[in-house]
């Protein structure tokens, strides 16, 4: 499936992006909302999916709170240096949740860093 990629910085500024061909128009949007989840919370955006199962209120408050910008889906994953401070976040879209995630990951450890996509399955 056609993704789209998104690199934030630490402050949620978007420093790169890349949008295959034949990916959705509002794959950007998407991706940008997993990366921007994951750094608004400072764990990965699978976290945010569990947490939602579990208290449905809590996404409320938080896609309140960010105006609406958090995707709680797998696949915006938390870049971390060799210190572990985070310094940005990927956020991928296009495929199924799980595979954006895992894309995600290896594209962060093929940069030499530590991908950090949260989740109770760390």
């Amino acid at each position: 499936m056609p993704q789209t990629v998104v690199v934030l910085d630490a402050g949620g500024h978007v420093v790169a992006a890349k949008r295959e061909d034949g990916s959705g128009i509002i794959r950007f949007e998407v991706a940008v909302g997993k990366a921007y989840g994951a750094l608004g919370m400072g764990w990965g955006s699978r976290t945010m999916m569990e947490r939602s199962a579990q208290n449905p209120n809590f996404l409320t408050s938080i896609a309140t709170a960010s105006g609406g910008r958090v995707v709680p889906s797998p696949g915006g994953v938390l870049i971390r240096g060799s210190d572990g401070a985070v310094i940005g976040a990927v956020g991928i879209s296009g495929d199924a949740g799980e595979n954006d995630e895992l894309s995600a990951v290896a594209g962060i450890e093929a940069a030499g860093l530590k991908a950090d996509p949260g989740g109770a399955k760390q």
